[in-house]
């Protein structure tokens, strides 16, 4: 009895802790409104010039790292039930479950913003032919040339982020065997995936002219790799001591976020502006983008029970603006479109903070009513089909098996 009582506590400890990580985490609701926030400020700091102040420019520019954290988000979120499932904790949602609950989330909202934008945004409507509106309406602009448009252009990562989506049904059937005592090799072939697509960039892939392959999944799985590498290590159990002490100090975590952010703001991430970085920087930038998405994110998920709160990052304002950080993300660049003209500003001539404050001010209340009238509405309605779904299967279920199951229950998704 004395010889198995460490190991049943540790197994319902891990238990315990694995139920506790698969459920909604607050801080990183907090988390991706800042990620949202940091996109807004990138931008501003370029369309204002602020972006070409010395030293100062090159750390406002860098802010587009915020990227990697959004990556590193749908990595960990999506990911998270394959991992447990690997562990026999839980079940993996179905392909046609998942895509219907993607497309809802982040389909109708895109889709208000794009005819928008194409229709009565000036400088984006004078240039809106059929290839345009098919290319942004299917997220293909990093596919097809010369379809990123004003007011559209920051859509290229959501681009890439519809292409995770489609393909991680097909990395979780690559790695269905590596379950029970295989469960080990997980975290290796995560990390070795992630390694060889730093090489994409050294690839001489063919392209069009104007379309970039380093704008393309391959070149950032890295960075959603960051993610499921979380979503793998929080049900571990066998590193649950070190992740606790090393990787869940936020402390610890964070300097090094810091420390990869700063490495990145030189030219070991990239020159400066718009200019095409060599390849060695491109690997360079994918690498310290998945350093600062895994140490950002590492504390939120993986810290001790006891721990204290996030407090800024579980707050109600942290939470409300994680709430409508996708409509920040969508239409942000569509607010300032209409602010230089509209407040009599010049666009690369300076006011960076007056130009922020004012976009951020009049971005909320576009993105809250984004929220409140298209993504919410989407996302019951997907649930509610699911619901109709899973009753219609329980009437079948109950026809041909008038007595169910021996609880009472039915097995329906």
């Amino acid at each position: 009895m004395t010889a198995t009582m460490p190991e049943t506590t540790g197994a319902v400890a891990a238990t315990t802790t694995s139920i506790r990580s698969r459920g909604f985490v607050p801080a990183l609701e907090g988390m991706r409104g800042m990620a949202a926030l940091g996109v807004v400020l990138t931008h501003v700091a370029f369309q204002t010039g602020a972006a070409g102040t010395p030293v100062l420019g090159r750390v406002l520019e860098r802010f587009d790292m915020a990227v990697a954290v959004f990556f590193a988000l749908s990595g960990f979120l999506l990911w998270r039930p394959h991992a447990a499932s690997a562990r026999g904790l839980g079940t993996a949602p179905s392909v046609g479950y998942y895509l219907r609950h993607r497309a809802a989330r982040v389909l109708p909202a895109y889709w208000v913003v794009v005819c928008a934008v194409l229709v009565l945004l000036p400088s984006a409507a004078s240039t809106a032919g059929l290839r345009v509106w098919v290319a942004n309406l299917g997220l293909l602009q990093v596919f097809v040339p010369l379809t990123l448009t004003d007011g559209l252009t920051q859509m290229w990562s959501l681009s890439v982020e519809a292409s995770f989506y489609l393909v991680l049904p097909l990395l979780a059937f690559a790695m269905v065997r590596l379950r029970g005592t295989a469960v080990r090799w997980r975290v290796p072939v995560i990390l070795a995936s992630a390694a060889v697509a730093l090489s994409w960039n050294f690839i001489p892939v063919p392209t069009p002219d104007a379309i970039h392959s380093d704008n393309w999944l391959p070149g950032y799985l890295p960075w959603f790799a960051a993610g499921m590498l979380l979503a793998e290590l929080v049900d571990n159990a066998n590193s649950l001591s070190l992740r606790r002490r090393i990787a869940g100090n936020q402390w610890v975590m964070w300097a090094i976020a810091l420390s990869a952010f700063l490495f990145s703001a030189t030219d070991i991430g990239g020159p400066a502006g718009l200019t095409h970085a060599e390849p060695w920087q491109y690997a360079a930038k994918m690498a310290l983008g998945t350093v600062i998405g895994f140490a950002l994110l590492a504390p939120l998920v993986l810290r001790a029970p006891p721990a204290r709160p996030h407090r800024w990052l579980e707050s109600r304002v942290a939470a409300t603006i994680g709430r409508w950080s996708y409509g920040i993300f969508l239409w942000h660049l569509v607010v300032l479109s209409v602010i230089f003209p509209v407040f009599g500003i010049l666009p690369f001539r300076g006011n960076f903070g007056y130009v922020l404050a004012l976009t951020i001010a009049l971005t909320l209340p576009v993105a809250a009513a984004s929220y409140a009238l298209v993504e919410e509405p989407a996302r019951r309605f997907a649930r509610s089909r699911d619901r109709v779904v899973a009753a219609v299967d329980e009437i079948g279920d109950n026809a041909a098996e008038p007595d169910g199951n021996e609880d009472g229950s039915y097995s329906v998704r």
